[in-house]
This record gives C-alpha cells, structure tokens and sequence, in this order.
C-alpha cells in the first residue's frame, strides 16, 4: 500500500494528482475518503480503478475520524487485500487524515466481519511500502510554525482541537518521501532564501526521504512519482510508528546550521522544575518547527513524560514509567533494546531517568534555548531533595499535574485513549 498525505490547498492537489497518475497502472486501486461534510456527518468514499470507479455515501452515528478509520477504511482495506485483481492499494488521504494515525490503525486495530476473513488487524493483509506527502512549498513552512487549529481553518469539527501546525509537521515527518509543489523550475533549482530554508528545514525533519520538487500539477507525470517511490531508501520507516522511547535523531540530519534552520540536542542527567520549566517553555513556541523528547520532571519521578510541539502549539503526556521505577514483573516486560540502551547510562541513584529533548529552530537563537532550558533545570540543593526527600518536592507548584488526569479523554485522530498514544493530548501551554 501508498499513502498519500497532504494539507488542504495545493498540497491537496497534488495527493489527487499522484493518485491519478498511479492509479493508471494495472491493478491498482485508489481509495479515497472525502470528509468535508464529516460535521454533517457524511463521508463520501470513491474506490478507483484505470477502468472503472464506484462512490458510495457513508452515514455515520458519530462524525469522526476515527469513526470512518475503523468502521470502513480498514474492513475496505482488508477486503480488497483479498482480491486477486489487486496488486496494490493507493489510499489518497483526505488532510483531516494522519498517515501516521491511519498506519498505527492498520498495525493494531482488529477488524471484525469481514467475509472470508479470520477477526485480527488489517496489518496482516496489508503491508505499507511507502508514505508520499505533497505540501506546497510556499504556504508550509507558514502552516508549520502557526498556531491555527484545523476547526479556525474549517478543516475540521469543533471538538478536534488539531493544529494546522501539528498535522502539517507530522504529515512531513512520517514521510518516506516528499513533493514539493510550487518550486521554481522543473529541475529543482533553489532560486531564493525561502526555497533553501525549506530545503534545511526537510534534510533535518526527514533525512534520507528523496524530494521531488515540481513546478506545477502537470508536470507530477507517472514517471516522476514512480521513480520517487524507488528512490525511497531501504532502512525507511514504511508506516512503522516509533514509541516514545525510540531514538529521537532518525537518520543522519544534518547537525550543522544552513539558512538559519538548526537541529538543537538538549540533553540532561538532572530533572526540571516544573513551575521554571512551564516558564520556559515559550522558547519553544517561536522560530521553532518542532521539539520533541523525553521530560522528567522532579514532581513526577515515576513517571517519563513526552514533550512534542509544533509551530505555536505544545502538548505533553505519558509515555509510560522509568525503567527504574518499575517493578521486577513491569520490567521484565519492557523492551530489551530500550533496557540496553538504558544501561549504558544507568545512574546509580536515579536510574534511566533523564531528559533529552530535539528541537528544530528556522528562526530561534539556539544559545538562547539552551540557556532557558538549563534555567529550568533544578539546581544542586534542589537535587540532593529530589534524591533525599522526595516527599517533600511533591509539594512543588506543578502546572503538569493534570495531564493525566483523564484517562477516559480519547485521541481524535487514533480513537485511543490519550495515556496509551504516542503524542499524548494534554495541554501544557
């Protein structure tokens, strides 16, 4: 299977076009949903073939995303897994869709009823070869680093509270490959700053994913698309969703800055404080794309807290205990290579606890994020009581108390609930 991804406008465009353009070849079957009436209600599914297409009205009790994810994308899926005629399946995202939601759908969710089908995850009938995100070249830097919501944009209903930000950047980052649409010639030329930084901004979010760059819808010819596809490296994600204690440098970025635009590692051995660390965080907000990353915060020393922005939104959540917090029957079952990795820095006194962070900056002064950060950080007496009296630092002022508060709270764009996602839903900011 081919995902395509991309926001609304140009970048929408070019998901329809890379479809059309694939879905030439013998047997394969384009898959779209249209979920602008999803308000209503109503989605609008077209199933494509080079000789024919059907469309059908979906009517659903709860209009969702997550609601058209598991009720009819994956049982169509899983059932034109089965047909013979079918050697491959292009689902054209609609851009309230999330490649990574859906892939993470495909790999977990059971699908139940499908005729001839034994109940158990699309997953096993469906193998995703490649995530092909469009975006325009000259609107998604802007959209990455906003803080719009998807409902301000009328994108999306009024309970979703999604970014622009967060589905532009993560439409990007899950990317095998990328089309950059709007470039200023067919070769790919980089004629001024903002193409360049563009450019940075792609070779660190996503190294390694071949770019196309075209000027205009025509010129994306079966050709081009195809031989992007096989540019895509070995070792690419395909659809793999990594948990929040996988490597945060994917690849090999760039560690050096070009057009402003720099990847900056934020790593320590002692906690923030929560109160200082709330206070800081606006570095984060501004001339940022992303950060992500792990957190441990002196308040919660149980608990590995997963910090992700995007533009001027930021979110944080659970992702899970420290290996050293956990019990002997907890531990056994943790991942082996993060309890590997995990003892090559154990700490004596605190474990694996630590913090490490990845920030991508287009326009921030990394010296002046480092140096909030470390602000945040607890200071030498501060530690000896979150070694010595730990009682006593769970009395802290602490504005990520309520995180998870909620663990009934549902994930819009995976239907899960919000401490079992990976980019948790609790606002921080």
């Amino acid at each position: 299977m081919v995902a395509l991804a991309g926001f609304a406008g140009l970048a929408a465009a070019g998901v329809d076009r890379a479809a059309a353009v694939l879905g030439m070849a013998p047997g394969t079957v384009v898959v779209r949903h249209d979920l602008t009436q999803l308000r209503e209600g109503i989605v609008h599914r077209t199933v494509r073939t080079a000789t024919q297409e059907t469309s059908a009205v979906l009517e659903l009790a709860h209009g969702c995303v997550s609601c058209t994810l598991r009720m009819d994308l994956l049982p169509l899926l899983c059932t034109l897994a089965q047909r013979e005629s079918v050697d491959r399946i292009v689902l054209a995202l609609d851009p309230a869709f999330e490649a990574e939601a859906v892939c993470q759908a495909i790999e977990n969710v059971v699908v139940a009823g499908v005729h001839g089908r034994v109940d158990g995850p699309a997953g096993r009938d469906v193998r995703v070869d490649a995530v092909l995100t469009c975006l325009d070249a000259d609107a998604w830097l802007a959209d990455a680093t906003g803080d719009d919501t998807l409902a301000e944009r009328g994108l999306a209903t009024a309970d979703d509270d999604r970014t622009v930000a967060q589905v532009a950047v993560g439409q990007v980052d899950f990317a095998d490959a990328v089309i950059a649409l709007g470039a200023d010639d067919a070769s790919g030329a980089l004629l001024g700053d903002a193409r360049a930084k563009l450019a940075a901004v792609l070779a660190r979010l996503v190294p390694g994913a071949p770019v196309a760059w075209v000027d205009e819808l025509p010129r994306l010819t079966p050709a081009l698309v195809e031989t992007l596809l096989t540019r895509i490296p070995a070792d690419s994600r395909r659809g793999r969703v990594f948990d929040a204690h996988a490597p945060l440098l994917r690849g090999r970025p760039p560690l050096t800055g070009d057009c402003g635009v720099e990847l900056v590692e934020f790593a320590a051995a002692r906690p923030f404080h929560p109160a200082r660390l709330h206070e800081a965080l606006d570095v984060l907000l501004d001339g940022v794309v992303t950060a992500r990353g792990r957190i441990w915060l002196a308040t919660q020393p149980d608990e590995v807290v997963w910090l992700e922005s995007a533009g001027g939104g930021l979110r944080v959540g659970g992702a899970g205990r420290w290996l050293a917090a956990m019990p002997e029957a907890e531990l056994a079952e943790a991942d082996p290579e993060r309890r590997a990795m995990a003892a090559l820095r154990w700490d004596e006194r605190f474990g694996d606890r630590d913090i490490s962070l990845s920030i991508l900056v287009h326009e921030a002064d990394p010296a002046e994020i480092r140096e909030a950060l470390h602000w945040a950080l607890v200071e030498d007496d501060e530690l000896r009581l979150v070694e010595r009296a730990p009682e006593r630092v769970a009395q802290w002022e602490d504005p990520f108390g309520d995180w998870h508060a909620d663990p009934c709270a549902s994930d819009e764009a995976t239907g899960q609930p919000v401490e079992d996602a990976k980019s948790p839903r609790g606002e921080a900011k």
